[in-house]
């Protein structure tokens, strides 16, 4: 897209986000859909976060990063929803640039945290499968919280070198976004000014949170299924298979969505199609992340029982003091 002369433009101050496009009579079932995404979404994690703390029997290496994934979740999924259930319900879609930015900001800072953290929980997968009899060597406390902290920090340093080279761009109109959010394309093709830069550093930078932990996981399930098959019961074979290829396409749409958007080629087709892209690693994944990774897995659905009875038992205890 070829850049504007701004030597003497006034630089705009808001954007104006398009959204899902003018359709002023979806709005409330589009706020209904989307406030119950968040509220599930939200409700989820929480739960699972509550139950990793409240039961000693999930404070392992495993359960530590599931409940840092959900933290995630909670901080990513409240990146962007809210704002789009805002836009609904008042009609108002302006955003300051410097909102956007900021939106931005926290968005890249917890996508790239998130390519991390599911390749970290991978690879811990992978050593308490295939190499069982190192695994409380090896994914030891102070290691796993040098994992969980690394994520968290390399997509922090990833977004602030992004989001401080987008800040010096100059826009000065148009100032539409045909986006549901402060994305990187959508935003940057409105700037004035020279955009080069920018773009090859978030392309090199989003190959290096996309494509490596992307292999490392997929090499990891590849170990995990070649040691599944060698399991002698069928039972526990195809319930491994079951939790593996659930976890694997969770997977592959994050990262596959995030490749899409951010390194193959802008087509004309592909930008039609990057809101619909960009949907499945902002709201899907942060929805279906607690049903693969948790909510399936037996030990939390213990945790979640021992929890509901103890609430039970609580209540009743109260009732009957009230009674006396």
């Amino acid at each position: 897209m070829p850049k504007r002369e701004h030597g003497n433009l006034t630089a705009i101050t808001e954007f104006i986000l398009l959204g899902f496009g003018n359709q002023p009579e979806m709005n409330i079932l589009l706020f209904l859909m989307f406030l119950v995404i968040y509220i599930v979404t939200m409700a989820g994690n929480i739960l699972i976060i509550v139950l990793i703390v409240a039961d000693r029997h999930l404070h392992t290496p495993m359960y530590f990063f599931l409940g840092n994934l959900s933290s995630l979740e909670i901080c990513y999924t409240s990146t962007i929803l809210p704002r789009i259930l805002a836009s609904f319900l008042t009609s108002e879609y302006v955003v300051s640039v410097n909102g956007c930015f900021l939106q931005y900001y926290f968005f890249t800072w917890l996508a790239g945290s998130e390519c991390c953290l599911l390749s970290v929980m991978s690879y811990d997968r992978y050593v308490a499968i295939c190499k069982p009899l190192h695994y409380a060597t090896l994914m030891n406390g102070r290691f796993c919280l040098q994992l969980a902290a690394g994520s968290w920090v390399n997509g922090m340093v990833a977004s602030a070198i992004v989001t401080s080279l987008m800040s010096r761009l100059i826009f000065c109109g148009p100032n539409e976004i045909d986006h549901f959010f402060c994305d990187f394309t959508p935003v940057t093709e409105l700037s004035c000014s020279d955009s080069h830069l920018i773009e090859l550093v978030t392309f090199i930078l989003a190959s290096i949170f996309t494509l490596p932990p992307f292999l490392l996981t997929l090499i990891s399930y590849v170990c995990i299924i070649a040691t599944i098959l060698r399991i002698p019961s069928t039972t526990r074979r195809q319930k491994a298979f079951s939790t593996c290829s659930s976890h694997l396409i969770v997977v592959t749409i994050f990262y596959g969505t995030l490749i899409i958007v951010y390194l193959l080629p802008k087509t004309p087709t592909l930008r039609e199609l990057n809101k619909v892209f960009s949907g499945f690693y902002t709201v899907l994944t942060p929805l279906v992340n607690p049903l693969i990774y948790s909510l399936r897995n037996k030990n939390v659905k213990e945790a979640l029982g021992h929890v509901v009875s103890k609430c039970v038992a609580l209540t009743r205890d109260q009732r009957i003091h009230v009674d006396f």
